[in-house]
């Protein structure tokens, strides 16, 4: 049997009464980081077989724990913080075991996207779950011009060291004017949710470091700017072709849609390494 079991993602005591007593019970618990797992049950008062399974590993561990659920053991997977499955390798140890014909439960707790979500001021009702973007250049771009078509308030997740990379990366795909709830230390002493449209949080982080893992909730683009943009796009395709320099095509197309002309450049600059 297979047990997912939430954790904290920063308050020991949203700590459910039934998670501790399935991971008191359980024969295996597996987790992402044994020593931070380990400091975790300790506070708890809980002990037990810790084995280590994290996103480096899970093609030779999964196998090995879904032998041991077979052999009639109980195992409780567990994230570093949070619901396993979410942003972690839990996924692919749930399919193992359904395709082996393994028992799958769940004991539901905390998750910092859904905290996030309700703490941000945007529409609830309908949201995307993006989580990480990929680190390497080209997927990353694909994901974030993919964000461009959603209609729903979007959650991301980022590191610290990071940030500032992302909101330059959001300008340029067009998100500047859109309202952006910086959500960090959630459900901990010192949680802060920072409410600002994207071109804001540029300035603000800029001069403040950030500082602990961020989600961030996002507000999509209405369909109106959608329109605005791809005529925006379309005059800038019509003027490459002229032998204009970017900045006067940047002066040029600001001139006649009332764009920001610095946007505009930044717009043609993006376009040109994307074709490269």
């Amino acid at each position: 049997m297979l047990y997912l079991v939430g954790t904290p993602i920063g308050n020991l005591g949203d700590m459910s009464p039934r998670a501790k007593e399935v991971l008191s019970a359980s024969d295996v618990i597996a987790c992402e980081d044994t020593r931070r797992t380990g400091l975790l049950l300790s506070q708890m008062g809980i002990s037990g077989k810790l084995f280590s399974y994290h996103e480096h590993n899970k093609a030779a561990k999964g196998p090995v724990l879904v032998r041991m659920m077979k052999e009639g053991l109980t195992v409780s997977l567990v994230s570093d913080a949070g619901m396993p499955s979410i942003s972690d390798p839990g996924q692919d140890l749930v399919r193992l075991c359904i395709d082996e014909g393994v028992d799958v439960s769940v004991v539901p707790g905390p998750v910092a996207a859904i905290s996030a979500l309700v703490l941000s001021g945007l529409d609830t009702r309908y949201y995307h779950f993006e989580g990480f973007l990929p680190s390497e250049s080209k997927p990353r771009r694909q994901r974030l011009e993919r964000l461009r078509e959603y209609r729903e308030t979007m959650v991301i997740y980022e590191a610290p060291h990071r940030l500032n990379k992302l909101i330059d990366e959001l300008i340029g795909a067009g998100f500047g004017d859109n309202m952006c709830a910086f959500c960090r230390e959630l459900t901990k002493k010192y949680e802060q949710v920072i409410r600002m449209n994207v071109n804001e949080a540029k300035a603000y982080f800029e001069n403040t470091p950030p500082k602990g893992e961020f989600v961030l909730c996002l507000e999509p683009l209405s369909e109106t700017r959608e329109e605005e943009e791809c005529d925006i796009d379309s005059l800038i395709a019509q003027l490459e072709g002229t032998g204009m320099s970017t900045k006067e095509i940047a002066a040029e197309v600001a001139s006649r849609t009332g764009a920001n002309k610095k946007d505009i450049y930044d717009i043609i600059v993006k376009r040109r390494k994307d074709v490269m």
